[in-house]
């Protein structure tokens, strides 16, 4: 039986108020957002290109400290309970592994109980084959899987993915969606970016939907496709196009759907 280290406290659930993000020129990107995250429930983050989506995870991660506002967890040290997938995974010099494993370390995971938890995630992602390939020569696909596998070692309360299967082909899209679910089943929370409304319907429990920086319909995934209150998350889930000229406020073009 694999050995883990001691649980951890719960950082759930987790509290942003207020938050605003200015980027360069003091421009507002994300705009008074005030939203709470619970344990257990998978979290579908929705929106145009631009509308804040990725922004959110990382303040949320910690990667962006919000202009005002705060982000606050149920418990002291979050870092040690989360982490996060990108959308392009970020593969070290060195083997499947060994990238596991030097996560392992930065976290002050006893030596002793590395290579079970390597072995484990391995096998659990389907990796076992590429432990000691190089990881930069690995398929997109499997660098993604191996960029979860190293999520997963760190046994997180909560995970973050951004866009984890962009530029996938179906079945690799299904091998990531499987890891998500069983990530779920053993207790982490999801919260995860993505524009393909059928995969939030299918991997998701709520959705967020956000537009130009503002969080606009928070909803259970069944409310949210089958009818959304927000009139622009009506036209986004037809499959209208969101766009608006230069100083003035959004439109919708029925004419081009996404």
């Amino acid at each position: 039986m694999t050995q883990t280290p001691s649980p951890q406290p719960p950082v759930l659930p987790l509290r942003l108020n207020q938050v605003c993000y200015l980027g360069r020129l003091n421009i507002p990107l994300i705009k008074d957002l005030t939203l709470t995250l619970n344990a257990t429930t998978r979290t579908m983050v929705v929106g145009p290109n631009g509308a804040g989506k990725s922004l959110f995870l990382r303040l949320c991660h910690g990667l962006l400290t919000p202009s005002s506002g705060t982000v606050q967890w149920a418990a002291k040290n979050p870092d040690q309970a989360q982490a996060m997938v990108f959308q392009r995974p970020v593969m070290l010099r060195r083997s499947a592994r060994a990238n596991i494993d030097l996560a392992l370390s930065l976290r002050k995971t006893p030596k002793a109980l590395r290579a079970a938890i390597i072995d484990d995630v391995l096998r659990k992602t389907g990796l076992t084959r590429q432990a000691d390939a190089p990881a930069q020569v690995l398929s997109f696909g499997e660098q993604q899987r191996l960029a979860i596998a190293r999520a997963w070692a760190l046994r997180p309360q909560i995970l973050f993915l951004d866009e984890p299967t962009a530029s996938l082909d179906p079945s690799a899209t299904h091998q990531i969606e499987r890891l998500i679910e069983q990530l779920h089943d053993h207790g982490t929370k999801i919260v995860m970016t993505t524009h393909d409304l059928a995969q939030a319907r299918r991997l998701g429990d709520e959705v967020l939907f956000f537009h130009r920086g503002r969080l606009l319909e928070h909803a259970p995934v069944q409310r949210f496709f089958d009818h959304p209150e927000n009139d622009l998350a009506q036209a986004f889930v037809k499959g209208d196009l969101l766009w608006w000229p230069r100083g003035q406020g959004p439109r919708r073009d029925p004419k081009h759907s996404r």
